[in-house]
């Protein structure tokens, strides 16, 4: 049974919603009534049936609508895409890699057929049926990595390994919680990172770098990451920031359901097997307070959460504005009863 695809906004009305299969599929990041930033890096591997992490690579109800906004952000401002010279070898082999995962996770929407270098790929959520020769970009109507890309839910990052370091040379981020690729575009790890409070001081970044640079093909690795953004708005970047800074200021205890969103990415890492680059997919899903709180113990520990985040972490995660108003409206669906164990609802 294939997937219904929802018809939705990410802007302008906002209509964008979560049916109540997907409230429940929510990679919700807390496992515990308190947060400090960490690495918490795992094995990418296939998890439980109906969660987000059911296929390595995850298509839900909101692909068509993010297609559509991905395609506005790009005729909007096409520098959300870029790849320096040396990365077209790892923009192909990002396309195997995400043509591989949606063909085998979702057959009855896309197929992918391989005669030699000759492929045809058929995407029917977006009505494309294309015949191209792998490793020939003059056969494709964009690069490998843009024409991919504009079919994949969430951002995607690739990163040249060398001199002991790892640079963003190349990326498709148009759904990013408040950065730039065009700023951070050659950029090294420790450079696009530079912003994050109390991370640097904690040591985090320096082992989160040794394991990445040790990544092995055909072994990715994941972690979930957080922030919060008012209105389901999936472009929150600086070069847009006119647009959704200033709802921060809109936020009411009487609208507080309807306006909160939390914003989870969903992060995962893979060695590219031809180019040795890193891909970094960042899956963004986005959920509104009043069908998180449908969850009575995602609620009682989100309250938890965001009442004793630190200042610092507060401040960087833009919640600042908001967040006492917030924590008033989640307290009162806190009875201060123990919550389970884990991540997933009861």
């Amino acid at each position: 049974m294939g997937i219904t695809f929802r018809k939705e906004t990410f802007r302008d009305d906002f209509s964008f919603r979560n049916s109540p299969e997907h409230i429940r599929r929510f990679p919700f990041p807390f496992n515990e009534d308190a947060y400090m930033y960490a690495v918490n890096i795992e094995p990418h591997v296939v998890g439980p049936k109906g969660s987000v992490l059911e296929n390595l690579i995850d298509v839900d109800e909101h692909y068509v609508a993010e297609m559509q906004d991905r395609a506005l952000v790009l005729a909007e401002d096409p520098l959300r895409c870029q790849s320096l010279p040396h990365m077209t070898l790892a923009g192909w082999d990002l396309l195997e890699l995400l043509m591989e995962q949606q063909a085998l996770g979702y057959p009855e929407h896309f197929t992918l057929e391989r005669n030699g270098d000759r492929w045809r790929w058929i995407n029917r959520p977006l009505g494309i049926d294309d015949t191209f020769t792998f490793g020939d970009t003059s056969t494709l109507p964009y690069g490998p990595m843009e024409y991919i890309t504009r079919q994949s839910q969430g951002d995607f990052c690739i990163l040249d390994q060398r001199d002991g370091n790892l640079w963003m040379d190349a990326g498709m981020v148009t759904t990013q919680a408040d950065w730039s690729l065009d700023f951070d575009i050659g950029m090294n790890f420790f450079e696009w990172h530079a912003p994050v409070p109390l991370a640097h001081e904690k040591g985090i970044f320096t082992r989160a770098l040794k394991f990445l640079t040790n990544i092995q093909q055909g072994k990715p690795a994941r972690r979930l990451n957080w922030t919060m953004t008012i209105n389901p708005r999936l472009d929150t970047s600086p070069e847009n920031y006119h647009k959704w800074g200033p709802d921060r200021a809109t936020v009411t205890p009487e609208n507080v359901g309807d306006k909160v969103h939390l914003r989870v990415e969903l992060q995962s890492f893979w060695r590219l097997p031809r180019s040795n680059g890193i891909v970094f997919p960042i899956r963004c899903y986005l959920i509104k307070m009043d069908e998180l709180v449908t969850q009575p113990k995602w609620a009682r520990r989100l309250h938890r959460v965001i009442r004793d985040l630190p200042e610092e972490l507060a401040t960087y995660k833009g919640l600042t504005r908001y967040r006492p108003t917030l924590v008033e409206w989640l307290s009162k669906l806190d009875d201060g009863s123990p919550t389970s164990p884990g991540f997933g609802p009861d």
